[in-house]
C-alpha cells in the first residue's frame, strides 16, 4: 500500500491541474527571434544548415515578419551579414549608417513600433580574419582597442533606433564602456543592454557562422570565449557584468549549460535571465524530428519549457 506521503499524482491528474505545477509559463513575450540581414537588399537565401531560417534583405524584412508580429512575436535580435561591403581588420562597416543592420533597424520601427529591437554587437562578420575585436601585431586579441571600437557601434546602433544592445565579443570590460557610451550619448534610458555574460566556446555554433560568414580565418576563439569546462569562470563573467552595468544576463548556448543558467538566476536574481538556444541547438532538435526521433513542436516546447 502507497503511503500518504508518497502520493503525487494527485496534484496532477487532471489536465487543468498540470500547468499550476509549473514556477513558470512559458509565453511569447519570453522569446526573441534572431534574424540574419544581409545587405543584398531583395534577397531571401535559405541557410543550408538552419532549416527553414535565411538570410533575408532589408526590401524582403516587412513581407516576412509581418506575419509572425501578427501571431504575437514582441522581439527580434539582428546580425549584419555584409557581402557587398569591404570587409578590414577593424570592421569598419559595421556601424555603416547604409549596412544591413542600422537599415534594418530603422525599417522595424518605422513599421512595426512596438517590436522590440536587439541588435548583436559584435565585429567578427566585419572583419577581415573573422575574429571577434581588433588584433595585436602577433595576431592575438587587443583587448583596449576592441571595447573601443564595439562601444562605437553599439552607440551607434542605438542612435539608430535599436531598443537593446547586445555584445558578443567576450572582451573583457566592454560592458562598463557601452554603458558608459549609451550614458555619454543620452541614451542609457532608453536602450537596455544585454550581456552575452556566460558564452562558452561552443562547437554549436557551427550554422551560425555558416549564416553569418563569419567563421575565423586562423585560429579559434577560445582565448576569449570561456573553455565549455569553467564553471568558475562563468560565474565571476556573470558577477563582472553585473557590476559593469548590464540590465539583462546572457548563458550561452543554452541546453548543455543549464547548471549555468541556474547559476546567473542565483548571482543575479533581480536581472532577467537570458538562454540563448543557439544555431547548433535548434539544427540537432530539427534534424532529429525530420529523422522521426520525435514530434517538432512537442520538442521544442519543451526544450524552450526547461530553460525557463
Amino acid at each position: 500500500m502507497v503511503e500518504v506521503d508518497s502520493l503525487l499524482h494527485s496534484g496532477y491528474h487532471h489536465p487543468v491541474q498540470r500547468p499550476w505545477q509549473a514556477e513558470r509559463v512559458l509565453t511569447k513575450g519570453a522569446l526573441m527571434y534572431p534574424i540574419f540581414i544581409t545587405d543584398e537588399k531583395d534577397s531571401l537565401i535559405p541557410i543550408s544548415s538552419m532549416p527553414n531560417q535565411y538570410r533575408i534583405g532589408v526590401n524582403r524584412l516587412e513581407e516576412f515578419i509581418a506575419p509572425l508580429v501578427a501571431k504575437g512575436l514582441q522581439a527580434v535580435m539582428l546580425f549584419g551579414v555584409p557581402n557587398d561591403f569591404v570587409k578590414d581588420a577593424f570592421g569598419t562597416a559595421a556601424d555603416d549608417p547604409n549596412g544591413p543592420v542600422i537599415q534594418a533597424i530603422r525599417l522595424l520601427k518605422a513599421k512595426f513600433p512596438p517590436l522590440l529591437v536587439s541588435c548583436d554587437v559584435c565585429l567578427c562578420e566585419y572583419t577581415s580574419h573573422g575574429h571577434c575585436g581588433h588584433l595585436n601585431p602577433d595576431n592575438t586579441i587587443d583587448n583596449t582597442a576592441s571595447v573601443r571600437r564595439l562601444a562605437e557601434v553599439a552607440v551607434n546602433y542605438a542612435k539608430a533606433g535599436a531598443d537593446n544592445v547586445a555584445p558578443s565579443d567576450m572582451m573583457d570590460g566592454r560592458m562598463r564602456a557601452i554603458k558608459q557610451g549609451l550614458v555619454d550619448a543620452g541614451l542609457s534610458h532608453r536602450v537596455s543592454l544585454m550581456a552575452y555574460s556566460a558564452k562558452y566556446a561552443s562547437a554549436l555554433y557551427g550554422p551560425f557562422r555558416d549564416a553569418a560568414c563569419s567563421g575565423a580565418q586562423f585560429g579559434d576563439r577560445s582565448a576569449y570565449q570561456l573553455p565549455p569546462s569553467s564553471r568558475g569562470l562563468g560565474r565571476r563573467a556573470i558577477e563582472r557584468d553585473v557590476r559593469e552595468g548590464a540590465d539583462i544576463i546572457m548563458v550561452k548556448p543554452a541546453t548543455f549549460y543549464l547548471d549555468i543558467i541556474r547559476d546567473a538566476k542565483e548571482q543575479a536574481p533581480n536581472h532577467p535571465i537570458a538562454a540563448y538556444q543557439v544555431s547548433g541547438e535548434y539544427a540537432m532538435i530539427h534534424h532529429a524530428a525530420t529523422a522521426g526521433v520525435f514530434d517538432l513542436k512537442t520538442a521544442v516546447l519543451e526544450s524552450m519549457t526547461s530553460l525557463q
